[in-house]
């Protein structure tokens, strides 16, 4: 570019030159154009009148004003060229030192949101860019020769990392932060005129690449096993409030274990919800919500089966937290001695050795690809009572099953009246193409049932908010601490943290 700048300049001096100079004054009369620009006209007055020492003055003028342009360009373009503006160029580029300070080791050839210092920590990002270069140099043989250089790329190494100790955000950073940046890009720019082997920067470069890349990859899959660890676990105060409960409940009498309204529970004229689970405090929350939003609470049933351990506790939470006017029932799955592994072949599957190990063995369990499915629940009856509805509530025409990790937001009675066409049961839709050929479910609309928050954290905010029943499917339950807190809200304004137990078991949101 600055080349070309260059021989545009000495052709126009060229060019223009000799055809002032040989222009003859008289020959060069007013144009006989009756529409001729007063511009040209000005120009032809000059040439007419002028003399050959004025000609060289309108020539060195010309050739100033061109010289100007092409400075100016030339200037640019320099530049342009000794401030990269975050861009990287590829990896087989044998010129290291075209690496943009912005890019945080981001993809070649793509610009980050940090350049243009929009995001909060782009001055902390040009920092930890500065320190690789930094430790590339150190590395590098052409600077190990220099010792001054060194030593003082040592000193700046030392100062942006005390800098960065305590700064997550550029708000954090020291005053002189901007000092200590323009430092060290002093000091990387005299160990850039130090190297004479570009391909030995690229190779390190390179090396640190990689290194990172399977850093992050060992740290992604050990981050899925501690998850999956964490959500097979249940918190210090879910379990204190399964404790404190089963004890209160068999501290009362037999008449004061009963929960009202029975007559309710095979009216088919009520709306009854099915929910099976071992966790007390989610069922309060499902429990609750509904009710909340319920018009006529009065007329809605809840059907509770837990197990045989959470019976006690699940009960008695109820007694002593009644869900205003609703009707709520507690029982245990081997009340249901029908369901046994000859009724059941799902009973049979889970009670083989080879399932077991799948769900409970711990070798090699890092390297599993499918370790977000070998969570224990999935080993439990109550994950497949489901598949029973009718045999467990014969006398009931239809029945709404909810999870115990959902929050409903809406009223759910007008789900009662509609004609599912004769199809065994209605939801929305998440299956493939290849579930169709059953053609036993019943399409509902898409706002009845929004998924993911315990797993994704792309879900819009509208979509949940817009929702009548929110699933918190995936393994970052809201009641644990690995859950999402974007979402957490929508779970935990359903729970009453003053209440006695939750107090005394430290449950706090």
């Amino acid at each position: 570019m600055v080349v070309r700048k260059l021989v545009l300049f000495l052709l126009s001096i060229t060019v223009l030159l000799p055809i002032v100079l040989y222009t003859d004054p008289l020959a060069t009369q007013p144009s006989s154009f009756g529409n001729a620009s007063k511009s040209v006209f000005f120009w032809q007055q000059i040439s007419i009148s002028a003399t050959r020492s004025q000609l060289w003055l309108v020539t060195l003028f010309l050739g100033y004003w061109f010289f100007s342009l092409s400075l100016g360009s030339m200037l640019k373009s320099a530049d342009a060229v000794r401030e990269p503006t975050g861009i990287v160029y590829p990896e087989n580029s044998s010129n290291p030192d075209q690496i943009s300070d912005h890019d945080g080791g981001r993809a070649p050839g793509k610009r980050s949101k940090g350049d243009s210092g929009s995001t909060p920590d782009a001055k902390i990002q040009q920092f930890r860019d500065q320190l690789m270069k930094a430790k590339v140099y150190l590395g590098l043989s052409s600077s190990k020769s220099n010792p001054e250089f060194i030593r003082e790329l040592k000193e700046r190494v030392k100062d942006v990392e005390r800098t960065l100790a305590y700064a997550t955000e550029d708000t954090e950073l020291p005053f002189n932060a901007r000092e200590k940046l323009e430092a060290m890009e002093q000091t990387l720019a005299k160990g850039k005129q130090i190297q004479q082997d570009c391909c030995a920067v690229v190779k390190k470069l390179r090396g640190f690449y990689l290194s990172a890349e399977e850093q992050a990859r060992v740290h992604k899959k050990r981050e899925l096993f501690l998850t999956q660890v964490a959500a097979k676990t249940l918190p210090r105060g879910l379990h204190c409030l399964s404790l404190r409960l089963t004890a209160d409940y068999h501290s009362l009498d037999s008449s004061q274990q009963q929960l009202p309204n029975r007559d309710n529970l095979e009216n088919p004229r009520l709306y009854h919800y099915a929910l099976f689970s071992d966790n007390v405090l989610a069922t309060a929350v499902v429990v609750n919500s509904t009710v909340f939003h319920a018009k006529d609470p009065e007329r809605h049933v809840f059907h509770i089966v837990t197990d045989r351990l959470n019976y006690a506790a699940m009960k008695m939470w109820f007694l002593a937290n009644p869900p205003g006017r609703a009707t709520v029932q507690v029982q245990k799955v081997e009340e249901f001695t029908w369901l046994n592994s000859s009724y059941s072949p799902v009973l049979k599957q889970l009670a083989s050795r080879s399932m077991r190990d799948y769900y409970f063995r711990s070798q090699h369990a890092k390297s599993d690809e499918n370790l977000k499915y070998r969570n224990p629940k999935y080993l439990s009856i109550m994950n497949h009572l489901r598949f029973y509805l009718p045999e467990i509530f014969p006398k009931l025409s239809k029945v709404v099953f909810l999870d115990d990790d959902v929050v409903v937001q809406r009223d759910l009675t007008p789900l009662w009246v509609i004609d599912l066409e004769g199809k065994v049961n209605g939801a929305v839709e998440t299956c493939g193409e290849s579930f169709h050929r059953f053609d036993r479910t019943y399409p509902l609309e898409r706002s009845w049932h929004v998924l993911g928050l315990g797993y994704s954290p792309k879900v819009e905010h509208k979509d949940v908010e817009a929702a009548a029943v929110i699933h918190y499917n995936g393994n970052l339950k809201p009641w644990l601490e690995i859950g999402m807190t974007k979402y957490r809200n929508f779970w935990s304004n359903h729970v009453d943290y003053n209440q006695a137990y939750l107090r005394d078991c430290n449950i706090n949101p």
